[in-house]
């Protein structure tokens, strides 16, 4: 044997023995994963179809508008009046309530009474009471479910954030927004199934949003949310660089999506699938995304309504932005506005932010039940947490977990009902509280999912939303 047939021979050895390792790595990698992450999927990397099919049982809702004010609004100058708190505003905050609590901020002095800062009306035949702030809101109140009675597990932003997104505070897991895309598939081939929308305004300081509140965690990355601006192009990159015509760019994809697929036939990597429908995905956003966000066809009257003046990357206009998502078939839809963090000044701060979120909650609420579409979108408006009903002297509010509130409107959720409440201080949930996984567990069977059925397999152990706790609250459905 020659020097040449030598080296052969060894690359033929070296082919072999890689090549076997690979293959008894991948066979244990599927034995390993859930087969469950690929159903559904073509091999051409097309629309997800979801894994839940048929659903578990009858879906009231197809899809989720989620109005996430971060920073954690008071719940005791929106939705929660308490008579009690203002008599004793300015008094010693009960030590029976306090003492060992887990309390942000609130270290070493003596803690007071803080009453509530604005007045509250009753609205709607039901008579709802909220904060006179937000009469627009009010005018709706028979649309609406408010939960008096929410809590959560942690006291700072970001982690209150993460469990409130995941339903865990371990980071990595899929969002809540990714679960129900990954459970139910898309309704659209031209936009992506989950869009996150970001807004800002006066009145607070201004807290960061990890783009992991929106991650598709341990799933493919293709059931992530995808961010788009609120003012300038709505994804980077939307328009053609100068030269460059959609024939060209059709070309260019559908070479690299060829090479992809010979890769996939090889390795069967879930990420590449990801990869070829993304790359499809852009291209159809380069045509679809102009139109969505063109609103000049919108009625002068529309726009009033919402108080939207396009392309200014208010609350306001994304809510009727959320709104065409919502018909043209995306899944879940997420808008955050920022800043209701108000340790300081919640007086005038909170009169900031209504002026802000209130014309703008209604008029979506009121514009989805003209297009019949209401009854079967499920629309969410709160924080990660509330604010604390005792202050050290001063004018502001801290963190708050035991008790905090919701409203949910449409989707199958009972209109004009206020559930469970908190004690008269408004500091903790005493009636019929509602956890975070609660909420979640709720959340998916209006969507038609059981959330104990609706599981990967991580670790050797099944993830879901819930974890290993959530009741669907029964008394709010419809």
């Amino acid at each position: 044997m020659d020097r040449f047939d030598s080296h052969v021979l060894q690359i033929h050895r070296r082919t072999f023995l890689g090549r076997g390792v690979s293959g008894l790595g991948l066979l244990a990698l599927n034995a390993l994963l859930d087969r469950r992450l690929f159903a559904g999927e073509d091999a051409q990397g097309g629309r997800w179809r979801g894994v839940v099919t048929p659903r578990h049982h009858p879906a009231k809702a197809k899809r989720v508008i989620f109005l996430y004010q971060a920073g954690g609004p008071s719940h005791l100058e929106t939705f929660d009046f308490k008579p009690t708190l203002a008599r004793l505003d300015g008094k010693p905050m009960p030590e029976s309530m306090t003492k060992g609590q887990q309390i942000a901020q609130l270290q070493g002095k003596a803690l007071v009474c803080f009453g509530p800062q604005h007045g509250f009306r009753k609205f709607g035949k039901a008579g709802q009471e909220l904060c006179e702030l937000f009469p627009h809101m009010g005018s709706v109140a028979d649309e609406v479910c408010i939960i008096r009675s929410m809590w959560t597990e942690q006291i700072n932003h970001d982690p209150a954030h993460t469990l409130m997104n995941t339903g865990s505070i371990i980071t990595g897991r899929p969002s809540m927004g990714s679960w129900v895309l990954y459970g139910l598939g898309a309704e659209t081939d031209d936009l992506p199934g989950f869009v996150v929308l970001l807004s800002s305004g006066r009145g607070g300081q201004m807290q960061p949003i990890a783009a992991r509140q929106w991650s598709a965690g341990i799933l493919p990355s293709r059931f992530q949310g995808v961010k788009l601006n609120s003012i300038g192009d709505p994804v980077l990159y939307i328009r053609n660089p100068r030269g460059l015509n959609n024939e060209v760019e059709r070309d260019s994809i559908q070479a690299v999506t060829a090479l992809d697929r010979i890769q996939h036939a090889a390795l069967g990597d879930p990420e590449i699938l990801t990869r070829i429908s993304q790359y499809e995905m852009a291209f159809r956003m380069q045509a679809s995304v102009p139109g969505l966000m063109d609103m000049s066809q919108e009625p002068r009257e529309v726009l009033e309504m919402y108080g939207a003046h396009p392309g200014d990357g208010s609350f306001a206009s994304n809510c009727l932005l959320a709104r065409r998502l919502a018909e043209r078939g995306v899944r879940f839809i997420q808008l955050y506005h920022r800043d209701w963090d108000h340790h300081g000044g919640v007086k005038k701060n909170i009169a900031l932010k209504a002026e802000e979120v209130d014309r703008a909650t209604a008029a979506l609420i009121r514009d989805l039940k003209q297009r019949g579409m209401l009854e079967d979108t499920l629309v969410v408006w709160g924080g990660e947490f509330g604010r604390t009903p005792m202050s050290q002297g001063g004018d502001g509010r801290d963190h708050h977990i035991k008790g905090f509130s919701f409203m949910l409107a449409g989707g199958g959720i009972k209109p004009g009902i206020t559930y469970g409440s908190t004690d008269e201080l408004g500091y903790a949930a005493v009636e019929n509280p509602v956890s975070v996984h609660d909420f979640h567990a709720t959340m998916l069977h209006l969507l038609g999912v059981d959330h104990k059925r609706l599981a990967v397999k991580f670790q050797g152990l099944d993830v879901r939303l819930t974890g290993i706790s959530g009741d669907v609250v029964k008394d709010i459905l419809a």
